[in-house]
């Protein structure tokens, strides 16, 4: 079989995967946060948080308790990781330095998983699992909750109310990421991953010295990386490590785990809003950006630009031979394009167009399909923005699921779009025009350009993926990158809430002979191309200094 004729048995495997799972996964999840019933169990968080799940919150309230949660979070793994050193299993480890220590909890508590460290030679099973494992879990809940408020704010009419976020957080893990994750680590250990808390053994001595290997509660870790749209790895190699990733079939079962839940997300919007069809149209507009990428993306790594190349079957360089080109662009392009971060092989060492279009991928704002909870509100604004452009074209006041879309709803929907970008390019401007942050880079010319690009570009986003080349764990980059993340995360998320809260608290209108048909193909059209020609070309003139100008000098 052909390493071309794979890669398309691949997507096409994957892509059933996903059909079988989206109605029972996307059903599921709306009943979970539209149900009366709290479990026991969340009956238990609930009393211990002196939460009270019934009472219903504006978005300003909202908006405090997801800030409130996440400082919480980002203190405690800060101190987590300054008493490592006295915290028993740590195996020797020291304490994280005060700079890294700040960068990594801000990572993953905004679900970045941005790391500037190697996991296995820095990180106990304390701090990787009851300090990182935990965060994975509950910054995915929280940004599922924020879209599920946004949800609300479409679906209701005449109040501010947005429900509770105390209760759909304890819901999110423990009706749905938590089981999830569950059945996933028993499948990957059923593929090869290992599960266990050995800690640090010789495998052998050699002329050099001996060698070692590290062990650890990887599948269980692995699972929610991947479910929750994290990305940070247990190893340094991050998925490209054969304990976390040993073969073909793991392969593609954490591409599975990283798109079922963002993918099932549309038919949970559906359902919510009361029309499947309304779902459906976000998925098409999702699957077309997501199809197109990945095979760009296989394009440009198959296509054979020299003799080496040629040989290798296409550009070999920096992959894992256990998953080839097909393998690694296929995982490459979904952890892209949602806020996953993991990698199965080097970026920096793809081609100038193939490292490129995962650049532009998180630029567009990881939206197809997104990270979790994160893509469908992004996706969401997105619409919004599509309706209204549309009103323009026709001259009539732009509706989107009934609501009009008026002067507020849309600054608040362009104040979200600017913030990724204006974060991203003046802070890559400040790291190019200083003297220090540019001793980082290890490669000169356009790819050294790109590596600050997408180091910010990934931080803005909550991607968490970087360029090869970058000695990121310095005083600069670890501060900077830690106040992008929280940025990048936090200040789009007042924007979301309070276009919520605007949208809940309007009238309805009835729909007419002049309303957009919003669920049909005409409107995922306009969708994708709102999405690439707002999103993409905001970026456009510093993709033609990095990549760009790679590409068309290789």
């Amino acid at each position: 079989m052909g390493p071309v004729l794979s890669g398309v048995l691949q997507l096409l495997a994957l892509i059933v995967a996903l059909g079988l799972a989206y109605r029972p996964l996307g059903d599921h999840m709306a009943g979970v946060y539209a149900s009366p019933r709290h479990l026991r169990a969340e009956k238990w968080i609930y009393r211990a948080i002196g939460a009270r799940p019934e009472t219903e919150m504006r978005w300003p309230a909202h908006l405090r308790a997801v800030l409130g949660f996440s400082l919480v979070g980002v203190l405690f793994l800060y101190l987590l990781q300054r008493v490592q050193g006295v915290l028993p299993g740590s195996l020797g480890f020291a304490s994280i330095p005060p700079g890294q220590a700040f960068n990594t909890a801000a990572s993953f508590v905004t679900n970045t998983n941005w790391q500037s460290y190697a996991g296995e030679q820095a990180m106990g099973p304390v701090l990787q699992t009851g300090g990182l494992a935990v965060q994975n879990f509950l910054s995915a809940a929280v940004g599922m909750a924020v879209a599920v408020a946004l949800v609300r704010g479409f679906a209701r009419s005449r109040t501010g109310e947005l429900g509770n976020f105390w209760a759909d957080l304890v819901r999110g893990t423990v009706r749905i990421l938590l089981p999830l994750s569950v059945v996933g680590a028993l499948a990957l250990v059923a593929c090869g991953v290992i599960q266990n808390f050995a800690g640090v053994h010789e495998v052998g001595q050699f002329a050099g010295g001996s060698q070692q290997w590290s062990g650890g509660a990887v599948a269980s870790q692995e699972a929610i990386k991947e479910l929750g749209t994290n990305g940070g790895g247990f190893y340094n190699a991050n998925s490209a490590h054969p304990f976390e990733n040993p073969g073909p079939l793991s392969n593609l079962f954490e591409v599975f785990l990283i798109l079922v839940i963002p993918t099932a997300l549309t038919r949970t919007f559906g359902r919510m809003v009361g029309s499947v069809r309304q779902g459906y149209a976000l998925l098409a507009a999702m699957a077309a950006i997501w199809l197109g990428f990945t095979a760009l993306m296989m394009w440009a790594e198959f296509q054979h630009g020299g003799p080496a190349f040629g040989l290798a079957g296409g550009a070999m360089e920096g992959k894992e031979t256990r998953f080839g080109i097909a393998g690694s662009s296929l995982f490459d392009a979904a952890s892209t394009l949602t806020s996953t971060g993991a990698v199965n092989s080097a970026l920096s060492s793809y081609t100038g167009l193939g490292g490129g279009i995962a650049l532009l991928g998180i630029q567009l704002g990881e939206i197809a399909p997104g990270g979790v909870g994160s893509g469908l509100y992004g996706m969401l604004i997105m619409a919004v923005i599509a309706v209204f452009l549309a009103g323009l074209m026709v001259g009539r006041t732009p509706e989107y699921l009934g609501k009009k879309v008026g002067t507020r709803e849309i600054k608040l929907a362009a104040c979200y779009l600017l913030v990724t970008p204006a974060l991203v390019l003046c802070f890559t401007a400040a790291a190019l025009a200083l003297p220090t942050p540019g001793h980082s880079v290890a490669n000169p010319g356009p790819h050294g350009f790109t590596e600050i690009l997408y180091a910010y570009s990934s931080a803005a986003n909550n991607n968490g993926s970087a360029f090869a080349g970058l000695n990121a764990n310095t005083p600069w980059f670890n501060t900077t990158l830690g106040l992008v993340m929280l940025l990048g995360r936090f200040v789009p998320m007042v924007f979301v809430l309070a276009l919520a809260g605007s949208l809940a608290g309007g009238r309805p209108v009835p729909e007419s002979a002049g309303t957009l048909r919003t669920h049909q193909p005409l409107f995922a059209g306009v969708l994708i191309a709102t999405v690439v020609i707002v999103s993409g070309l905001t970026y456009f003139p510093a993709l033609a200094l990095g990549p760009l100008a790679e590409g068309l000098a290789s």
